[in-house]
């Protein structure tokens, strides 16, 4: 089904007997119980004020027509969304709906934020088929509940998103990439938290440990006017020249390359194994890999984001116990996905918290049934 107004999939959720997968550009291989519900005929972006930094597009619109618009006017995604069809294999474009349902953030959260922190106002229309609007398009709204932000992140389980307004920012001057070769991931980890605490605005924290072939890396972006990048690089190498390593500068060319393939997990598209990506506190992160059994990884976000290439079968979270953080399995064999679900079980009370908003935005547990936990009338 591909209804071509809010209208049309208003009356479509009203009138479901049956569960409706909810589908964007089909980028993310997320198949849930059900016809699939394709967004792919609500497109188009309905309003772009550059001067007030504000975009607003239907849920289907591709992320790509949008990035297009922006670049016109020299502004971007501040939130740097992953483009996952290389990992994942898989076709499609990826969508503004898609992005914003499981709030995907790239390595420019740790200084920037996420998607959800650039979602002003959303419509979407509830298992219950009711049309619902929240947020606006300035960042000062208050409205009460802030749905805005339960959207992000939701994955299409409490409402079928239909238009999203965001707020944008300017494109940098430039950008550059200080590299720190040889480190171990705890003075990776610890080179890093330097960094970010550092009045050097740095943009992008990343660490290859055991993937380039030439040793490990450790990457540190810096973004804006050319003058203030070179002097904050220089900045940063005599800020880390305590740790020993050795250090050059990538430029504006090889940092948007680098960054790039950190975002879209580039490393990780071509290998056999399963890929599972784990968010910590960064200073567990180093701990937690060592005991993983995986054959190789890289940290993103500072460390506070690792995405883990494990042997085919085998089950990260039980092998990592409890920690604070949360582990997702992104790629594996129909068989690992049919014995591991894709989400990190949630604590009890979480539990009975996701339980009851599904209960009152989908009281019939019809919308992307089973995907981010039990149906509601399931749940105590």
């Amino acid at each position: 089904m591909t209804p071509e107004s809010e209208a049309a999939l208003a009356d479509i959720v009203t009138s479901a007997k049956d569960p409706l997968a909810v589908q964007g550009g089909g980028t993310r291989g997320i198949i849930a119980e059900g016809e699939v519900l394709s967004l792919a005929g609500l497109s188009g972006i309905t309003l772009y004020e550059p001067g007030a930094l504000t975009l607003v597009a239907q849920a289907g619109t591709p992320v790509a027509e949008i990035e297009a618009a922006l670049a016109a006017e020299n502004q971007r995604l501040a939130f740097e969304p992953m483009d996952p069809r290389a990992l994942l294999r898989t076709g499609g474009a990826p969508t503004l709906g898609g992005v914003i349902a499981a709030n995907v953030s790239g390595p420019r959260r740790i200084q920037g934020g996420a998607a959800r922190d650039y979602a002003l106002g959303v419509r979407f229309v509830d298992g219950k088929g009711e049309v619902v609007q929240n947020g606006g398009r300035v960042m000062k709204n208050v409205t009460g509940y802030d749905l805005v932000k339960l959207m992000c992140g939701a994955f299409g389980t409490l409402g079928v998103l239909t238009e999203v307004s965001l707020k944008v920012l300017p494109r940098p001057e430039t950008e550059g990439t200080l590299l720190l070769r040889g480190l171990s991931d705890a003075r990776a980890v610890e080179a890093m938290a330097a960094a970010m605490a550092s009045p050097f605005e740095v943009t992008g924290a990343a660490h290859c440990a055991t993937i380039i072939q030439d040793g490990p890396v450790t990457a540190l972006r810096v973004e804006g006017f050319e003058r203030s990048v070179v002097y904050r690089l220089e900045q940063l190498k005599a800020l880390l020249a305590r740790f020993g390593a050795e250090m050059t500068v990538g430029d504006a060319a090889m940092s948007e390359w680098i960054w790039r393939s950190v975002r879209d997990a580039e490393l990780l598209r071509d290998v056999p194994e399963d890929i599972w990506r784990v968010c910590c506190k960064p200073s567990e992160a180093p701990g937690l890999m060592a005991r993983s059994g995986a054959v190789s990884w890289y940290y993103d976000w500072a460390g506070g984001r690792i995405w883990v290439r494990m042997p085919v079968g085998q089950d990260l979270r039980a092998a990592l116990g409890a920690f604070d953080g949360h582990a997702t399995l992104v790629r594996a064999a129909p068989e690992t996905r049919r014995a591991l679900p894709m989400f990190h079980p949630e604590a009890p009370g979480v539990a009975k918290i996701s339980a009851g908003l599904r209960a009152r935005f989908d009281p019939r547990g019809i919308l992307n049934r089973g995907l981010m936990g039990p149906v509601a009338e399931e749940v105590a």
